[in-house]
């Protein structure tokens, strides 16, 4: 039954810190689309609430992910070929959340030097890796 509830834990932690990694790209399209400094400032104030909002989502998908690892034991993770893999594409996934805290930061100091092409590209791309996970997750392929 615990492990039921880690998996329930981290399923929904997953889903609430995804849901801001999709959402801080499409914020930094529109900050980039703009010229008003007023504009730049709001959206300085919400790309920052942001990211630290779902900050503890990121790091409650970890714990209870590695509490699933443990209540499975070694064995089962040794195993487990599709969780190697899914693993990779996690861990890709918290790159690319600490590198939209690097852009965050230029955007913080007006020093941003992309367009708002880039960050619509930046906010679909993950997109991709999040289907992978699930396919990995669900279909356990090997």
């Amino acid at each position: 039954m615990t492990i039921l509830w880690f998996k329930a834990l981290h399923v929904f932690f997953m889903v609430a810190w995804l849901a801001g990694i999709f959402y801080l790209p499409r914020l930094f399209v529109y900050h980039a689309s703009t010229e008003e400094q007023a504009v730049k400032d709001q959206f300085k104030i919400m790309e920052r609430r942001l990211w630290w909002f779902v900050l503890p989502f990121a790091i409650l998908t970890l714990v209870f992910g590695l509490f699933l690892i443990h209540s499975y034991g070694m064995d089962w993770f040794r195993q487990a070929g599709w969780l190697h893999a899914k693993i990779m594409l996690v861990l890709a996934i918290y790159g690319y959340y600490f590198y939209l805290f690097v852009l965050m930061k230029k955007f913080a100091r007006d020093a941003n030097t992309h367009s708002s092409k880039f960050y619509r590209f930046l906010n679909e791309a993950p997109v991709f890796v999040l289907l992978a996970i699930v396919v990995l997750a669900v279909v356990k392929p090997f």
